[in-house]
């Protein structure tokens, strides 16, 4: 891999650490940088790189909240615990002394949550991704996804002015809730639409707290940015060149970084602002995406 090569993965890494947290459509950048730089390597090699470089982003939220999400720890079942199970059925036994000694319920219900939540991509979404990603995949769709999307968050959150979330820690999150934010996340399936901003915006029109919203967000990208991850992978095969293994390594790398520091402003953010901000952005992009490419078009004709 040359220099200029190299630097252009570490562009690519950066805007994917940013934007895929950020609720601006790491879709519509990527369309961006890929127009000024030119990366050498195949159409096909390309497009599992795109969805690839995501599991640095994923492992930022891994390393981040690893308290909030590691469900397992070692501790002693007090004597009174103890007598209850020792009541029980031998089979019985074997389970609740695992289950008291070794398992943070709170944890494993957060992430039965999240796998209730990914029941709607999976049945809904899964089976047209290929088709949405060849039909829905250009500029046209990117730039009208981004302003629609921007002008929803800036409504959204001058309605939300007048309300009081009713759910304020994760803890407090239902099951029925989790569910009503995975319906909202599969409309991120059309390029532009951003996964976190559709989520996010599910999450406050549901009643969750900005945080929890964006919390959940994050551990909601974890099975399905790698599950995406793992079927490009598949698709593609797992024979890579030396240049493309360096590749891979790179962008993954540097998203991670960037996605860490993206993560923790985001969070720091919403604490004391609201999402308008990041609407108006999206609006004024997707009306420079638009006008970039028709004006190209234009030129061209």
């Amino acid at each position: 891999m040359s220099v200029l090569e190299f630097i252009k993965v570490v562009i690519l890494g950066i805007v994917e650490g940013i934007t895929e947290w950020l609720p601006i459509s790491s879709t519509g950048h990527m369309i961006l940088v890929d127009e000024f730089i030119k990366m050498d390597m195949t159409t096909e090699f390309k497009d599992f790189f795109l969805v690839v470089i995501q599991l640095g982003a994923i492992l930022a939220v891994v390393v981040l909240y690893w308290s909030k999400l590691w469900p397992f720890y070692i501790r002693q079942i007090p004597k009174k615990k103890k007598a209850q199970i020792a009541r029980k059925n031998p089979f019985s036994r074997i389970v609740l002394t695992f289950v008291e000694k070794f398992c943070d319920k709170d944890k494993w219900i957060l992430w039965f949550k999240i796998i209730v939540a990914c029941i709607p991509t999976i049945v809904i979404a899964l089976p047209f991704n290929d088709f949405i990603e060849e039909k829905f995949n250009n500029y046209v769709v990117v730039a009208i996804a981004l302003i629609v999307y921007g002008v929803i968050f800036i409504i959204v959150e001058n309605y939300n002015k007048r309300r009081k979330p009713i759910c304020t820690s994760l803890e407090d999150l239902s099951f029925a809730t989790a569910f009503k934010i995975g319906i909202f996340q599969v409309l991120s399936v059309i390029p532009g639409t951003s996964r976190s901003g559709s989520t996010i915006i599910g999450g406050i029109l549901v009643g969750t707290s900005r945080t929890v919203a964006a919390e959940f967000t994050f551990f909601l990208a974890i099975p399905v940015m790698f599950g995406a991850s793992l079927l490009k992978l598949v698709k593609f095969g797992f024979t890579f060149t030396p240049a493309e293994v360096l590749t891979l390594v790179t962008g993954v790398v540097v998203a991670f970084f960037v996605s860490i520091i993206a993560i923790k402003f985001l969070m720091g953010y919403i604490k004391k602002h609201d999402f308008k901000a990041f609407g108006w952005y999206r609006i004024v992009l997707g009306v420079l995406v638009m006008g970039y490419f028709v004006g190209k078009i234009s030129l061209d004709n």
